[in-house]
């Protein structure tokens, strides 16, 4: 029987052949953890007995969301992990040193590769599968059996295969397929399933690839994968990767429980309204809208990377932020905050009157660092709009690629890029 690229990673790991539906139990090659997440693992951890990791290479601690800490509390929170890792002398531990938002430092530092199987206490884990690996958001609780046993349960996902064809247009990214792909679908249209996308997946770059995989969670996906090919194998060529990397494709004639076609040509840039990634609009719609925002916002695990600051620096370059509009920018990294320096992004930036902050989670989940008041809109590159999601309960967010936000920052509205 023919195979998935997903159902042949398990069978990979478990040794024996499984299909979509089975419980198995798997092997894990990398475990990530958090500043907010990690604690609880922590603490059951210590609470099992256990003294020894299982797998020590295999635990990445990032400390992300509240570093610098905010205040008393996520001091001492992050103080757990601290002690933790310090104590068991992990390899993998990344805190203000070498600090950057998890699920752009791990692919950075080759802590993942193709034909893992990856879980993080964080739901945007299905990252990595970017790199052709199966990768998923579990519980601090589940994160901590895998820290004891170096295994975790699982059941198989059925795939969903989306099939991408021709090319995009100007200023249109990854995150606007995957803003099209949720509209279409809904947030529960990938109810635990493999989003794999395929197709002409050779005209989307590696940065677009890590937006699509991340946002999979949105559709209510177990994962987001993409099979590897010339730009992933690139993209992990300088690095120095933890393993050897595992190529796995999918059968042509594999079960999926659907099938999803979506036309790159015909794309506009996307913009999901309140209070779901799946609200989306075209950028034609929303210009019509007229609306005013009073932040915009370039970063997150979703597009933080260096191609999201060179796109707003192109458009930012020599402009202004509107009067009533702040813009904030967070590299994902600390190398892509360098390389920004470096190639005169954040000179840019901060010209046209932006404020740019270390890599953060914070803005984000409505921790710190961007945080919006009563009523009040922003134009984001994150990937959650919930109610509440970026700060006061009245407030709005909008998703955006980082060209429709830059353009938006110099009109005070949201704007088309291409424009």
């Amino acid at each position: 029987m023919k195979q998935t690229i997903t159902e042949k990673i398990f069978s990979d790991h478990v040794g024996a052949q499984v299909y979509a539906g089975e419980i198995v139990e798997s092997k894990i090659d990398m475990v990530i953890g958090n500043d907010i997440t990690t604690p609880i693992s922590i603490r059951q951890f210590e609470k099992s007995g256990a003294a020894h990791l299982a797998n020590p290479d295999g635990l990445a601690i990032v400390m992300d969301h509240y570093i610098p800490t905010k205040d008393i509390a996520s001091a001492n929170q992050a103080k757990i992990s601290r002690e933790f890792a310090y104590k068991h002398n992990l390899k993998n531990f990344f805190d203000e040193k070498d600090m950057g938002i998890e699920h752009a430092l791990i692919p950075e530092k080759g802590l993942v590769v193709s034909g893992d199987v990856i879980i993080g206490a964080d739901s945007h884990t299905c990252t990595h599968g970017a790199l052709g690996a199966f990768s998923t958001g579990m519980g601090s609780t589940d994160i901590a059996y895998a820290m004891i046993t170096g295994k975790n349960w699982f059941k198989v996902p059925k795939s969903i295969k989306v099939v991408l064809k021709g090319r995009l247009g100007e200023h249109i990214y990854g995150k606007d397929l995957i803003l099209k792909l949720i509209s279409m679908i809904g947030v529960d249209g990938a109810l635990y399933k493999a989003l794999e996308f395929c197709g002409d997946i050779q005209n989307i770059d590696m940065d677009s690839r890590f937006s699509m995989c991340n946002m999979a969670i949105e559709a209510g996906a177990k994962s987001g994968i993409i099979a590897a090919d010339e730009i992933t194998k690139q993209f992990l060529k300088d690095k120095n990767l933890r393993a050897e990397p595992k190529y796995f494709y999918s059968d042509e004639d594999a079960f999926y429980e659907r099938t999803v076609e979506i036309d790159m040509s015909a794309l506009e840039p996307m913009v999901a309204y309140p209070f779901l990634p799946s609200n989306g609009k075209t950028i034609t719609q929303a210009v019509a809208d007229e609306l005013k925002i009073d932040q915009a916002f370039i970063g997150s695990c979703t597009n933080g990377r260096l191609s999201d600051l060179r796109i707003a620096a192109e458009i930012l370059k020599g402009k202004k932020v509107a009067k009533k509009t702040r813009l904030i920018i967070t590299p994902a990294t600390q190398k892509i905050y360098k390389a920004a320096e470096h190639e005169g992004l954040i000179d840019i930036f901060i010209d046209a009157g932006a404020v740019v902050s270390n890599p953060t989670c914070g803005a984000c989940l409505g921790g710190y660092m961007g945080i919006l008041g009563a009523n009040e809109r922003c134009v984001s590159t994150t990937n959650r709009n919930f109610v509440g999601r970026m700060g006061d309960r009245t407030s709005e967010v909008y998703l955006a690629n980082s060209a429709v936000v830059a353009a938006s920052a110099i009109a005070g509205k949201i704007t088309d890029p291409r424009e």
